[in-house]
Protein backbone atom coordinates (compact mmCIF):
# COMPACT_ATOMS: atom_id res chain seq x y z
CA UNK A 1 0.00 0.00 0.00
CA UNK A 2 1.10 3.42 -0.67
CA UNK A 3 2.14 5.92 1.04
CA UNK A 4 -0.98 8.07 2.31
CA UNK A 5 -0.87 11.74 1.12
CA UNK A 6 -3.47 14.93 2.45
CA UNK A 7 -4.02 17.71 -0.77
CA UNK A 8 -5.70 20.79 0.83
CA UNK A 9 -6.04 22.07 4.33
CA UNK A 10 -6.59 19.23 6.53
CA UNK A 11 -8.94 20.90 9.36
CA UNK A 12 -12.33 20.11 6.99
CA UNK A 13 -11.60 16.47 6.23
CA UNK A 14 -13.97 13.78 7.13
CA UNK A 15 -10.95 11.87 9.04
CA UNK A 16 -10.66 15.08 11.16
CA UNK A 17 -14.32 15.29 12.41
CA UNK A 18 -14.33 11.91 12.60
CA UNK A 19 -11.30 12.05 15.54
CA UNK A 20 -13.29 15.04 16.75
CA UNK A 21 -17.04 13.22 17.22
CA UNK A 22 -18.45 16.12 14.90
CA UNK A 23 -21.07 13.39 13.14
CA UNK A 24 -24.10 15.92 13.08
CA UNK A 25 -21.47 17.57 11.15
CA UNK A 26 -19.98 14.95 8.68
CA UNK A 27 -24.19 13.69 7.79
CA UNK A 28 -24.14 17.61 6.25
CA UNK A 29 -21.13 16.39 4.19
CA UNK A 30 -22.14 13.16 2.84
CA UNK A 31 -25.79 13.54 1.95
CA UNK A 32 -25.16 13.22 -1.91
CA UNK A 33 -21.13 11.51 -2.43
CA UNK A 34 -19.53 12.93 -5.26
CA UNK A 35 -15.98 11.72 -4.36
CA UNK A 36 -14.15 9.14 -2.53
CA UNK A 37 -11.01 9.35 -0.82
CA UNK A 38 -8.32 7.06 -1.75
CA UNK A 39 -6.85 6.97 1.70
CA UNK A 40 -9.79 5.98 3.97
CA UNK A 41 -12.34 4.90 1.78
CA UNK A 42 -15.32 7.58 2.96
CA UNK A 43 -17.08 9.54 0.61
CA UNK A 44 -18.58 13.06 0.98
CA UNK A 45 -20.33 15.88 -1.49
CA UNK A 46 -17.01 17.72 -2.19
CA UNK A 47 -13.37 17.06 -3.23
CA UNK A 48 -12.25 19.55 -0.66
CA UNK A 49 -13.43 17.45 2.45
CA UNK A 50 -11.10 14.54 1.93
CA UNK A 51 -7.46 14.13 1.74
CA UNK A 52 -6.85 12.21 -1.38
CA UNK A 53 -9.88 12.50 -3.74
CA UNK A 54 -11.46 10.75 -6.76
CA UNK A 55 -14.46 11.47 -8.40
CA UNK A 56 -16.93 8.53 -8.04
CA UNK A 57 -18.26 8.52 -11.47
CA UNK A 58 -16.36 10.02 -14.74
CA UNK A 59 -17.48 13.14 -15.96
CA UNK A 60 -19.09 11.18 -18.84
CA UNK A 61 -21.20 8.87 -16.45
CA UNK A 62 -23.80 10.99 -15.69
Amino acid sequence: MGKKICKGDHQGHLCVLASKDLFDEIRELVRDPTHICFNCGRVADSARNLCNPMPLQESGDR
